[in-house]
């Protein structure tokens, strides 16, 4: 996920901003992390450079 890609997503929950905690980066992209959300607190989760905007109920649930 490339950083500046923080000015155009927000909380899917609350539309507030996101402050990022990246655990790892490559090449100028972060790889692993997370991003929270400035207003609930909901953390969601980077994974293989691929920010996880999924609200927590939906998250969690297997792939049928």
């Amino acid at each position: 996920m490339k950083e500046d890609l923080l000015d155009i997503v927000c909380c899917p929950l609350d539309k507030h901003d996101l402050e990022l905690d990246a655990t790892e980066r490559e090449d100028g992209e972060i790889v692993t992390g997370t991003l929270t959300c400035t207003e609930c607190g909901e953390t969601y989760p980077i994974e293989d450079g691929i920010p996880n905007l999924l609200p927590p109920d939906m998250r969690d649930e297997a792939p049928a």
